[in-house]
């Protein structure tokens, strides 16, 4: 198909996303057929229909579906099935979609609906364009606000459907067809729209536009994304973490986050973890100690199931293969220097995505006498990030980290003579206001100390010694001077 586009007209932009195992985890198909079957319109849920994952293999094909994705032997039972739609009323069908589509609706994956309002803010198009029957689609298209929607059509007579497919099975290249057929009879410039898919046999439509996307993509798209060089998404998790066989990497090593795995030099107490939400969005705060910290972290975090988003600084993202890993497990870089609140944008955005995110108020290990202070200090990020979020901030109090690795070596230490005493002692949700981030930053960090041990509230006068292993290797300065950083501002 040729298309012209007159110079000086203005540019049309369009998103255009597949459904299944895209915007939703698994395939819609059960679900639409589980409200006909309600609705009286089948009989039997599991009669054959237009996808290949229903019908007298429908769980073995299902899982095949869910776990694989498209391919042409799954399709093939897709186009006859149809053949079951005879007789069947354009009215209650709709009537049944409807219901259905406030169902799926419910399930857009979190990251999902994030990108739909990134694209509607930007003036973008938004188009679906699935394989399922527009009998099942255009009424979630209304739902999801979408603008557009393509996919198969059946033939009716006005008020029953024939068991025929109307035109093309809008499967592979024909869907690609369909979408450009759209974008031109709207005026879209496919060259610089985007797309999203997670099948290799959307490859076609990927090709047609200017950025297209993998998502939660099956092996040969995943394999075809890394040569073309398209970026790879998963709609649960934020933008950048790696999935592997479809599980976070964390995901993967929890059974071996162990304190007498990872650390068997130190003994680690957890108390009270079971406060930390099992599931939906929160925001952890600790105070900072030592560089073994986010060990101890990490492993209370594993302890109750949680993937976990961490700020950290720019120095670790920087290490090559290193960086790319802990961004690949969700890392968020900060560049403490440039005060910009771009790293508290990627954190809001894994929280409204229903992420836990760690940070530590302080931002950095305290130096010299600001170490020994019974108050602590923060900056206002965490403040911050509840405030725009709302997700509860669960605080937790470290103690003895700085005995198995403080700042001013470069390792921790590893004898299993001395096993220091670490504890982590996980807090109920801190109580904030919303009006003021320092007044919340300084009730944060109040819920912290309170989590503290007797001897942490004591002021006392550190010797030179202590004083020293609260300063990176070398450093040769006044050792009770002050920090130079105003901890709790922006500025």
């Amino acid at each position: 198909m040729q298309i012209s586009v007159i110079e000086g007209a203005p540019v049309t932009t369009a998103a255009i996303f597949d459904l299944d195992r895209t915007l939703i985890s698994v395939s819609s198909t059960p679900i639409f057929m589980r409200h006909l079957a309600t609705a009286g319109i089948s009989t039997d849920s599991t009669v054959p229909f237009v996808d290949p994952i229903v019908g007298a293999a429908s769980k073995a094909l299902k899982t095949i579906f869910d776990v694989v994705g498209e391919s042409r032997l799954l399709m093939q039972p897709a186009k006859l099935a149809v053949r079951a739609t005879a007789g069947w009323s354009v009215t209650d069908v709709a009537e049944a979609s409807i219901a259905a589509a406030a169902e799926i609706s419910e399930q857009i994956l979190p990251f999902a609906k994030l990108l739909i309002a990134d694209h509607r803010s930007a003036g973008d198009l938004l188009l679906l364009a699935s394989t399922s029957p527009l009998a099942f689609t255009e009424p979630l298209a209304r739902a999801l606000g979408f603008d557009g929607v393509v996919g198969t059509a059946w033939k009716n007579d006005g008020d029953a459907y024939t068991g025929e497919i109307d035109g093309a099975f809008v499967w592979g290249p024909d869907k690609a067809h369909a979408v450009q057929k759209w974008a031109t009879q709207h005026g879209v410039r496919l060259n610089r729209s985007t797309a999203y898919s997670d099948s290799y046999f959307d490859s076609p439509l990927l090709d047609l536009v200017g950025q297209p996307v993998a998502v939660n993509p099956d092996v040969r798209l995943a394999t075809l994304a890394t040569i073309k060089g398209w970026p790879i998404r998963h709609f649960d998790k934020s933008e950048g973490v790696i999935k592997v066989a479809g599980r976070e990497i964390q995901e993967w090593s929890r059974p071996l986050m162990r304190p007498e795995l990872v650390a068997p030099y130190a003994d680690i107490v957890f108390i009270s973890e079971e406060r930390i939400p099992t599931d939906g969005p929160a925001l952890v705060v600790f105070n900072h100690r030592s560089y073994f910290d986010p060990t101890v972290m990490g492993l209370l975090l594993a302890r109750v199931g949680r993937n976990v988003r961490g700020l950290g600084k720019k120095e670790v993202f920087d290490i090559p293969l290193i960086g790319r890993l802990v961004e690949g497990l969700g890392g968020v870089r900060v560049e403490r220097a440039s005060g910009s609140d771009e790293p508290l944008i990627a954190a809001t955005r894994a929280l409204q995505g229903g992420e836990l995110v760690m940070i530590a108020p302080e931002g950095t290990i305290p130096r010299g006498p600001a170490f020994f202070e019974p108050e602590l200090k923060g900056r206002w990020g965490a403040a911050k990030l509840a405030d725009w979020t709302r997700a509860p901030v669960i605080p937790v109090g470290l103690w003895g980290t700085e005995h198995v690795w403080p700042r001013s070596q470069r390792l921790p230490t590893v004898s299993p003579l001395t096993r220091p005493v670490v504890t982590a002692m996980v807090g109920d949700p801190v109580e904030l206001k919303y009006r003021s981030p320092n007044a919340d930053t300084k009730r944060i960090m109040r819920s912290i100390e309170a989590l503290l041990p007797p001897e942490a509230k004591i002021r006392r006068t550190p010797t030179d010694e202590e004083l020293m292993r609260t300063f990176p290797p070398g450093y040769s300065g006044d050792p009770r001077a002050e920090a130079t950083r105003r901890p709790g501002t922006d500025t």
